[in-house]
């Protein structure tokens, strides 16, 4: 579980700023694209939620909690297996596994995958991903 978040103000913030920030958020429901406040010695800070893995998440202690300055965010993510290949395509990526096809938009979201039996090779067109298996198939997933 991640969340990366970016301040609505300008401060410079501590080092264990996290820790405190972790605190007041834990327990609450958050989404992707919100904006939480938090009471701060009371005065309210407001964050804007540019990542949350899961989209819709509850803060926990486990969760790996991050402050992004800009709304740029660099975002990791790691599979069971290596990766074949890398297609762009408007939106987002498609990743290809040994036999596996997964099509994720920019923030890291899944937005559809599949394992295909001898997997051959996969083309990408603007809203189309065409996946080449088991000696003479053709699959064609339409993304919009």
């Amino acid at each position: 579980m991640r969340l990366i978040l970016r301040p609505l103000f300008e401060a410079e913030l501590p080092p264990d700023f996290l820790e405190i920030l972790k605190a007041k958020l834990l327990g609450r429901e958050v989404k992707e694209g919100d904006v939480v406040s938090v009471d701060i010695l009371g005065k309210p800070l407001r964050f804007e939620i540019v990542y949350a893995e899961p989209r819709v998440m509850k803060v926990r202690e486990n969760t790996l909690l991050e402050i992004s300055k800009k709304s740029i965010s660099c975002i990791d993510l790691e599979f069971g297996e290596e990766i074949e290949q890398v297609l762009p395509f408007p939106g987002g990526f498609v990743v290809v596994l040994e036999n596996e096809v997964l099509i994720i938009n920019h923030k890291g979201h899944k937005i559809f995958n599949r394992k295909f039996e001898k997997l051959k090779k996969v083309a990408v067109s603007e809203d189309a991903v065409a996946v080449v298996h088991n000696g003479k198939k053709l699959t064609i997933i339409h993304v919009s």
